[in-house]
């Protein structure tokens, strides 16, 4: 009874100050972010019960190579199993390098309605499967092959946009930005988990910062990840968004509750339902802001 009457007790106290700060001027709470002003509001959904549809197509898959300088560089090409053209999409790989789970995730833009090169620029350079160090000639491999995926005839866009994962990330962002594709080619830029750091930066650069180069990012930006995603990953992420958005860009970042690392990659045996769910949101979210900015102007 006593313990019952001390906490009320400190409520009531509580309550005055509670108030006071409600009232100063010096107190703005929170606004509830969903509405019509809000990126991820549906009205048709929640007044009429509409869901978006969803595109799904049969697919085919090749194998290619291009040049890039003294480098032969392989690359997996998934489109839509027709004869119409689709808007391009360059995707890059991880550190897991193009393996068979990385592979599927290339599959899942491309059955959204899209042509997709994915270049192995590990096996091009001779790379073993999750490197620590990078190379930075890699980079230059994401570059050239938007100009090869540009150069196809199966293709409805003029443009292309970045697609990544992890370290991909990384790759997409300086093949933007230093290699200049984000003035030759590239409309977009989507990543999951994105790397937003110089994998070489010393450790305090790792946890504290975000690659410089995110801020010369001037075309729009997607980004997923999980909020127990590993805090030195997810930290880098965070600022460069805001840094991207306080200088007014288009640059939005999804967090998934529950969800952590690797959610698109994580095996059955230790899948969990919420790594699905995001999964699938994530790659719809993706594909319906790559169709957008890939679109011709009026479409």
């Amino acid at each position: 009874m006593q313990r019952i009457l001390t906490l009320l007790t400190a409520a009531l106290l509580a309550w005055p100050l509670q108030s006071s700060l409600a009232a100063s001027p010096l107190y703005e709470p929170a606004e509830n972010p969903i509405g019509a002003d809000s990126w991820w509001w549906d009205e048709s959904w929640w007044e009429d019960g509409q869901l978006p549809p969803v595109s799904n197509h049969t697919l085919r898959s090749t194998w290619i190579e291009y040049q890039n300088g003294d480098t032969t560089v392989p690359a997996m090409v998934v489109r839509p199993d027709d004869n119409r053209k689709y808007p391009a999409v360059l995707y890059q790989h991880g550190r897991r390098g193009l393996d068979d789970l990385v592979q599927r995730q290339v599959r899942r833009i491309a059955a959204r309605g899209f042509v997709v090169l994915a270049p192995d620029a590990y096996s091009a350079r001779f790379i073993e499967k999750m490197p620590i160090e990078h190379d930075y000639e890699t980079e230059t491999d994401t570059a050239k092959g938007v100009e090869v995926l540009l150069a196809r005839d199966d293709i409805s866009s003029d443009k292309a946009c970045f697609a990544s994962h992890t370290r991909g990330g990384y790759l997409t962002l300086k093949a933007a930005t230093t290699h200049g594709m984000q003035h030759k080619g590239i409309a977009c830029y989507v990543s999951w988990y994105p790397h937003m750091q110089d994998p070489n930066a010393p450790e305090a650069m790792q946890v504290y910062r975000y690659a410089i180069e995110a801020d010369q990012l001037e075309i729009p930006v997607l980004v997923f990840f999980g909020d127990q995603e590993q805090y030195q990953r997810r930290r880098a992420i965070e600022t460069a968004i805001r840094s991207l958005q306080s200088e007014g860009r288009d640059a939005t970042m999804v967090v998934y509750p529950g969800v952590g690392r690797g959610f698109d990659f994580r095996p059955p045996h230790v899948r969990s339902f919420a790594d699905d769910l995001a999964a699938r949101d994530a790659v719809q979210r993706a594909a319906a802001f790559i169709e957008r900015h890939l679109s011709p102007p009026g479409d």
